[in-house]
């Protein structure tokens, strides 16, 4: 039996979810799993945050620099390994079951709230 949590619009209205520029991206070996570390400028009112991403199998480090992507921003920074994680990037799992990132089709300012 498969059990569907039903959220309230007040439950979706509680995340934070912006859009966010990637400035930076590194290599980050030490994860259990294929990942990057990402720099993601968020505008003026967030700044730049950092979050880890499994994204190796779909993404070069060169393909996500300056890619525009939504994450959000207020939950509580995550330890993975050595590294701390302050932002979910958001993404949907592709057909191999790896990483897709949720990325806005035109160009939507930087920090831009979604509604």
């Amino acid at each position: 039996m498969f059990f569907i949590f039903m959220a309230t619009f007040e439950d979706f209205q509680k995340l934070d979810i912006r859009v966010g520029r990637i400035i930076e991206v590194e290599d980050f070996p030490e994860a259990k799993k294929p990942s990057y570390k990402l720099k993601i400028d968020l505008g003026k009112e967030i700044g730049i945050k950092k979050s880890c991403a499994q994204l190796v199998k779909n993404y070069t480090k060169e393909d996500l620099k300056g890619r525009l992507v939504l994450c959000v921003v207020n939950f509580p920074p995550r330890q993975i390994g050595p590294a701390v994680s302050e932002v979910l990037t958001l993404g949907v799992p592709g057909e191999d079951h790896e990483c897709i990132l949720i990325e806005p089709e035109r160009d939507a300012p930087i920090g831009g709230k979604l509604y």
